[in-house]
């Protein structure tokens, strides 16, 4: 049994872009009924959240009413309202009763050039709207602990997050780890991890995400707060592992 945890374990999940709507309904209802068979999601000790695409955020919050599973946003704009054609409002997700949203992310920069700068201005605007920042951070290359937090706790820094809207939740995702075959080495994520949380204020979680799976979470704790999954996730059996496997090791939750 490991030692008692003062918070619960966060698990939460992302469909990026690979679901169709069918497939994104149906795999929606079986998180649902996932969560509401896990007595640790149910009380409290696993906080589980769900971030889909756009069009079925809907569905989700209604999906999700009763079981105790937070609603995500995989991304939103920096500005409430306005001529912004294609773009979603952080204050139209906060009144759909969305709760979190996914900022940063490797492949946003990548992709779609959102520097730090980017970032900042929506984690501003996430903050603003009452709706907690889910800020992925990570180094593109294999390297030191030492230069791997520091690298995140630059990315923090630059990210600008508020101390008077809600704390965000770190999702640490070493860029060279994402999708790859194999997560980052267990010892590595934790010692990144406990030098970040040095650095960071108190009540700021940090979960790891790149090719998480099962059996990993126990050899993350106790610096490691939860798990961001992706396609492993995306079959409900395996996400009852990995809540099965939270339960267990965070089962002293007071």
């Amino acid at each position: 049994m490991s030692e008692q945890f003062r918070r619960p374990v966060t698990i939460g999940i992302s469909t990026k872009m690979y679901l169709g709507y069918a497939a994104s309904c149906a795999w929606l209802e079986e998180v649902a009924r996932v969560a509401k068979a896990s007595t640790a999601v149910q009380d409290g000790r696993v906080e589980l959240f769900v971030a889909p695409s756009f069009p079925v955020l809907e569905t989700a919050l209604r999906l999700m009413r009763g079981t105790a599973v937070k609603v995500a946003a995989q991304n939103a704009s920096d500005q409430d309202s306005g001529a912004l054609t294609g773009e979603v409002s952080p204050a139209f997700l906060a009144e759909m009763g969305v709760q979190l949203v996914e900022l940063g992310h490797a492949e946003r920069r990548r992709h779609f050039g959102e520097d730090d700068g980017v970032t900042a201005a929506k984690v501003v605007a996430a903050q603003r709207n009452g709706l907690t920042p889910l800020l992925c951070v990570g180094e593109l290359e294999r390297t030191s602990v030492e230069d791997a937090a520091q690298f995140c706790l630059e990315q923090v820094a630059t990210a600008g997050v508020g101390a008077t809207g809600p704390a965000p939740v770190l999702a640490y995702e070493p860029v060279w780890a994402i999708g790859a075959a194999e997560p980052a080495g267990a010892g590595h994520v934790r010692a990144v991890v406990a030098r970040m949380k040095a650095e960071l204020p108190d009540g700021v979680s940090v979960i790891y995400g790149g090719s998480a799976g099962p059996g990993l979470l126990p050899r993350l704790q106790p610096e490691v707060d939860g798990l961001f999954l992706g396609r492993f996730a995306h079959d409900p059996r395996n996400l009852e592992r990995v809540l099965a496997e939270a339960a267990a090791e965070w089962v002293d939750f007071p």
